[in-house]
């Protein structure tokens, strides 16, 4: 097993000791119970990189996603629910090869503790339907000085 895989599932194991929720639950606790689907509906609903990052709270490859490079004025929403998270204004080049804003939208996103890389990490869903994001960090731009690190595979884009 490579080593980022031993780690990523030591992580895990031990992320679920200490919260007592499993990986897949954690994706799946929405806010609104409108959106508390079946996997059955989620996988339905979504494309599989989709539903590997929102519902089982994956990582797509760094400069994969198309959204990297969108410059045009408009709104990204969460892939699962559509729900509004980050306006094109707070989206900056990180050279991360993630989509990166250093704001989300109001009650756009929760955020929890991630141990996937035994080191803690805040991890960031959507508030609607819980779907994982990514995760936040303490590098990002003025005037937050946050880097929100989204797998592009998680939003959608509305120009305009």
């Amino acid at each position: 097993m490579p080593r980022r895989n031993l780690l990523v599932a030591l992580g895990s194991s031990l992320g679920a000791f200490f919260t007592g929720v499993s990986r897949a639950e954690a994706a799946s606790k929405a806010q609104d119970p409108a959106w508390q689907l079946s996997e059955a509906s989620w996988k339905k609903r979504l494309n599989p990189a989709a539903y590997n990052v929102l519902r089982q709270e994956g990582t797509e490859r760094p400069f994969s996603s198309p959204l990297n490079s969108e410059k045009r004025p408009g709104t990204f929403v969460c892939a699962g629910c559509a729900l509004p998270l980050f306006s094109s204004k707070a989206k900056y080049e990180s050279g991360t090869g993630w989509p990166s804003f250093w704001q989300p939208l109001p009650n756009g996103i929760a955020t929890k503790v991630d141990f996937k890389l035994i080191v803690p990490r805040t991890e960031y869903h959507c508030r609607r339907c819980g779907g994982h994001q990514g995760h936040v960090f303490d590098d990002g731009p003025k005037p937050s000085g946050k880097r929100y690190c989204n797998n592009g595979a998680a939003l959608n884009f509305i120009p305009g």
